[in-house]
């Protein structure tokens, strides 16, 4: 299996554009999969620079409903033709980050319903060894965090419960490969739910303070991960100082995603 950052916040060279957001290009045996588009185009120039091919793509995945994810929908339906894109069934409730900042995706998406392939609270075989799993089906062990996240509800905000996120599960050479675009229902559920061998995706720990109110929280996430035989590749919304944090303590078992870095399973 191999995997390119097409889109995170960082960069490995100034040929690369960089944004807050996340993009993967997934080639396992048999088939071509994007995970996410960042909140723009970029990741699509940056996937020419880096010799990908998006019309190729036979499947396209939006693991939930916010910008910084699925801004880039729009192009890459431009450039594909034919490959469907799966997303939550929630994927275009109205989500927003404090009163005022709808951070939600574009409701004209909706015109391309020919492509769009919604997936409802079970799991979805897509073949090959893939599947993809809704947050909104499993039961939550561990607490997760909304920081500041909402939904409209009847009108009314309320703190988020990210039923719109979705997990790819890729089993291939005996080992299960999690991809999971931001992890906001927690990398400690993630981990009691899959097994992963290898978890890749964000954290959902920006903001939070090894050294003062985030302490506990990371402090509880380190723990389960080092219980874990897992190996990790994380970025975007992790944030730089609880990658440190994980880093200390995981060694080489954690890497980082930056655009332009490719790797192999």
């Amino acid at each position: 299996m191999k995997i390119w950052t097409l889109l995170e916040n960082t960069r490995q060279a100034e040929a690369f554009t960089a944004e807050h957001g996340l993009s993967l290009y997934i080639e396992t045996g048999r088939r071509r999969i994007l995970l996410d588009t960042g909140q723009t185009g970029a990741f699509a120039a940056n996937a020419a620079a880096l010799g990908v091919d998006l019309a190729a793509v036979d499947t396209a995945v939006l693991s939930h409903g916010h910008y910084d994810h699925g801004g880039g929908l729009e192009r890459f339906l431009a450039l594909n033709r034919t490959a469907a894109l799966y997303l939550s069934r929630h994927a275009f409730e109205a989500h927003y980050h404090g009163p005022e900042k709808y951070i939600g995706l574009d409701p004209a998406l909706q015109r391309h319903a020919g492509r769009l392939v919604y997936v409802a609270d079970a799991a979805v075989s897509l073949g090959d060894s893939l599947k993809l799993v809704p947050a909104a089906g499993l039961e939550q062990r561990y607490p997760a965090r909304a920081g500041g996240l909402q939904v409209m509800e009847n009108g009314v905000l309320q703190p988020e419960d990210f039923r719109h996120e979705i997990y790819l599960l890729a089993e291939e050479n005996g080992r299960r490969v999690l991809f999971s675009g931001c992890s906001h229902k927690g990398v400690r559920n993630l981990l009691d739910w899959f097994r992963p061998d290898v978890f890749v995706g964000g954290f959902h720990c920006t903001g939070l303070d090894p050294a003062s109110s985030g302490a506990q929280e990371l402090a509880g996430m380190a723990a389960a991960m080092q219980r874990s035989d897992a190996v990790f590749y994380t970025g975007h919304c992790t944030g730089q100082a609880a990658y440190e944090y994980f880093k200390q303590r995981l060694g080489p078992r954690l890497h980082r995603l930056s655009t332009g870095r490719m790797f192999t399973l």
